[in-house]
């Protein structure tokens, strides 16, 4: 199990068009990645974010290779279209998580 976890901060007048990207075109994509073993979607809840709003995509692939492979391809792709539509206005954070232990 390889895990990638992808935080979009989007700033405040941008929210609302944020939230209607992520239920349509986000999701869709999210939906058609092949090598994905499980996702999740989700808003972020976070006293210490006080200004603007947090999206995060948790991405489970089968092994290490498949997501270095996204990272290469798909990962591309995917900012490249956050940024043509929304420039410096969503930032993407994306964060390796290697577990050391799981029950999952």
């Amino acid at each position: 199990m390889s895990i990638l976890s992808i935080t979009f901060h989007t700033i405040e007048n941008k929210i609302e068009e944020w939230d209607i990207y992520v239920e349509s075109d986000l999701h869709d994509m999210v939906e058609n990645l092949l090598d994905v073993e499980q996702y999740i979607l989700s808003e972020v809840q976070s006293d210490m974010v006080s200004e603007g709003k947090n999206t995060n995509l948790f991405l489970v692939f089968d092994n290490d290779e498949m997501r270095d492979q996204f990272m290469e391809s798909e990962m591309l792709n995917l900012e490249e279209r956050i940024n043509m539509r929304f420039g410096e206005q969503v930032m993407i954070f994306p964060t390796f998580l290697n577990p050391k232990k799981k029950r999952f």
